[in-house]
């Protein structure tokens, strides 16, 4: 059976776990997360794969830049990433990965970005089932007027990247 090397991570605003498959990284989720079971299980499926605690070299760097996003010193993101779900759910956080540092959408403006306009409940589901948090920057996805709605992390965890993006937005 193939393996995906899974370990945690703690940040100032929670508990992550971080899985690797291969040289890619295919999770960075809330462990707290309300529907955590369901990730894990769409993931191994698809992956074919079962986790496994450990570390590995993309597990490393993801944390290293992690580190360096919490502490305001990073913006963008050099990991190569693995998309674990459908076409559609890969076009979203695809895009999610686009959505420019210390910005927000809102579900619509992401749904017509995409080509969809008229399916933007189909643009929130695929973006609340992202399994990879902050690289594919889900929460920069806002309702369209202006409130924070749902986050795998809770909306406080939501308010406090928005908040250090927008605090460390035009430094370097």
């Amino acid at each position: 059976m193939l393996r995906i090397v899974t370990s945690h991570y703690s940040c100032p605003c929670g508990e992550l776990i971080l899985g690797s498959f291969g040289d890619k990284l295919c999770l960075c989720d809330w462990v707290s997360r309300r529907n955590r079971n369901t990730i894990d299980k769409r993931i191994q499926r698809i992956l074919k794969a079962e986790y496994e605690e450990g570390s590995s070299a993309i597990i490393e760097l993801a944390k290293k830049q992690l580190d360096e996003y919490f502490q305001g010193k990073r913006k963008t993101f050099s990991i190569p990433l693995l998309f674990a779900g459908t076409d559609f759910q890969k076009r979203v956080w695809q895009q999610l990965t686009l959505i420019p540092y210390g910005e927000t959408y809102s579900y619509l403006q992401l749904a017509k970005v995409l080509g969809v306009p008229n399916s933007v409940r189909a643009v929130a589901n695929a973006n609340g089932a992202n399994a990879i948090s902050i690289f594919a920057a889900c929460h920069r996805i806002i309702g369209s007027n202006g409130t924070l709605t749902g986050y795998a992390g809770g909306l406080e965890v939501k308010h406090f990247l928005l908040n250090l993006e927008t605090a460390n937005k035009d430094t370097f």
